[in-house]
């Protein structure tokens, strides 16, 4: 009653390759993030194939105003991170799986700060429940969110109308990591691949090459 009236009055879309999205079973969706409005954009683009987003947010959006209701309203998971709770967030994913749901990771853990908005480095997490879980994780990329709400701002820009345009990825192939022990190393590799995938994807929607490499924020 929110989400796809907003988003059908907010932006033109251009959805690609939705065949590819699993309709049944527990999976990882894992997508880059360039805008506070990627969670309701998204949302009703995989509520349109099938699947009712389980979004993984920082808690600190569940008190912007607006977006902290989309997000509650999307039964979203909060994120806190440096305190004892952080590793809630993967139990109730890891619950939520074993229940048929689709997870939506966003694991850069951030907007991209990268200045061509490329994906950046990603962290672990979404890879750790896929590892532990087994369930397949399905690689998408998204763009124009940017367009209409830039990351940091809090006012939108709906005029002139936005194209928000999606394209699904076949599922990241992690066999390689089967049987073998979740350390930091494989995480990190398991990770890549992940990031890997969703750049290429990309990288399609935009009709440009990826960079070599990611974007790292901490500089390594």
């Amino acid at each position: 009653m929110i989400v796809k009236p907003l988003s059908w009055l907010l932006v033109k879309k251009d959805w690609r390759r939705g065949d590819r999205m699993p309709r049944t079973g527990g999976i990882i969706i894992a997508a880059n993030h360039l805008s506070w409005a990627d969670p309701v954009l998204l949302a009703h683009f995989l509520y349109n194939h099938g699947r009712w987003p389980v979004v993984l947010a920082k808690s600190a959006l569940f008190k912007v105003p607006f977006l902290g209701h989309a997000v509650r309203a999307l039964c979203a998971i909060p994120v806190y991170r440096g305190s004892s709770e952080a590793a809630r967030s993967l139990r109730e994913s890891a619950q939520r799986l074993e229940d048929g749901g689709a997870i939506l990771f966003y694991p850069e853990g951030t907007c991209t700060r990268d200045p061509r908005l490329w994906p950046m480095v990603g962290k672990t997490g979404a890879a750790r429940l896929a590892l532990e879980s087994g369930a397949p994780v399905i690689p998408v990329a998204h763009w124009g969110a940017h367009e209409l709400l830039p990351y940091g701002e809090k006012r939108p820009r709906p005029f002139p109308r936005k194209t928000f345009r999606v394209i699904v990825g076949p599922p990241v192939d992690l066999s390689k990591y089967a049987g073998r022990s979740p350390e930091a190393d494989v995480l990190r590799e398991a990770t890549a691949d992940i990031m890997m995938a969703i750049t290429a994807q990309l990288a399609e929607l935009r009709g440009e090459k990826a960079p070599e490499s990611p974007y790292d924020p901490a500089g390594k």
